[in-house]
């Protein structure tokens, strides 16, 4: 199956990536805590810069990429506390994965996901007026679905979804948001096969397209992909979308020939690139608290 060589071939990046990074001394962290009834897949962390101890912050709830077959909040831990450590407090989430756990299961964690923040904000000094979210790849493709969705109520109920609240903005990294394909070596027509109970039918499809479903009701988002992104042609379909609906939304195309950056850069903590781009979504955030 696809997601056979995916897995591999992520975790083998994945892995040299984040290779002897470690939890920053300026971050508080509260591991594996579980939000369902799967203990391995449905479980969350939550980090918090250990500044502001006692302090209630506005939240990050981050939904992680892997082409809908992979990932785990072990593989988003330094980047999400990167993110705790530019203010906010953190939720990091693991949610069940396909092919073993075809969709809907993985918006369905996600809104099970923000229902723990809701009844675990006082435990954990969290800001439900204030809850923004990040999502790349196949991540951001899940959390747009999922934005979509909490206008929707009618398919919400159909996917047994629940759509506890809609983030007051978010911001989709190197998002996949149509399923088309994008050239000769597309593996969307794999994925989605492992992804979708029905294999990928044209239906199936139609229904988890994102630029379709954007109303008004979307909340404002941040686009950002790279030059060497090769889902770069995906944001522009969403923000024009976006557009259309007069939604509030930033596009952001980062790097050029003297610094090339490629799928999901924003997640390697080495990366100067990568710190500047999470500075500009957390500032977008910003601008929308209450």
């Amino acid at each position: 199956m696809e997601s056979d060589r995916v897995r591999a071939q992520f975790a083998q990046g994945d892995a040299k990536r984040d290779a002897g990074l470690t939890t920053p001394p300026d971050v508080t962290r509260y591991d594996d805590i579980v939000y369902g009834e799967d203990a391995v897949w449905q479980a969350l962390d939550v980090y918090r810069p250990r500044a502001a101890a006692g302090r209630t912050l506005p939240v990050i709830v981050s939904v992680h990429g892997g082409a809908w077959v992979y990932g785990s909040k072990e593989v988003y831990q330094f980047y999400c506390m990167s993110l705790a450590q530019r203010g906010f407090a953190v939720v990091n989430f693991s949610y069940r994965l396909a092919p073993e756990h075809p969709h809907p299961a993985q918006l369905q964690d996600i809104g099970l996901a923000l229902q723990w923040v809701i009844a675990n904000a006082n435990a954990y000094g969290l800001d439900t007026r204030n809850v923004f979210a990040v999502g790349d790849s196949a991540g951001a493709h899940l959390l747009a679905l999922y934005c979509a969705l909490c206008a929707n109520p009618k398919r919400a109920a159909a996917w047994d979804v629940a759509t506890p609240l809609r983030p007051r903005a978010v911001a989709l990294n190197c998002g996949k948001y149509r399923m088309q394909g994008d050239g000769p070596d597309d593996t969307t027509v794999g994925l989605m096969a492992d992804f979708l109970p029905g294999g990928g039918a044209e239906w199936e499809l139609r229904e988890i397209d994102v630029p379709s479903q954007v109303t008004d009701a979307f909340p404002p988002a941040f686009l950002m992909t790279a030059n060497n992104d090769f889902l770069k042609a995906q944001s522009p379909l969403l923000a024009r979308a976006l557009l259309e609906n007069g939604v509030p939304f930033a596009l952001r195309v980062c790097g050029d020939a003297k610094e090339p950056l490629g799928h999901v850069f924003h997640c390697d903590m080495r990366s100067a690139a990568a710190a500047r781009i999470n500075d500009a979504e957390c500032a977008f955030f910003r601008e929308f608290l209450v």
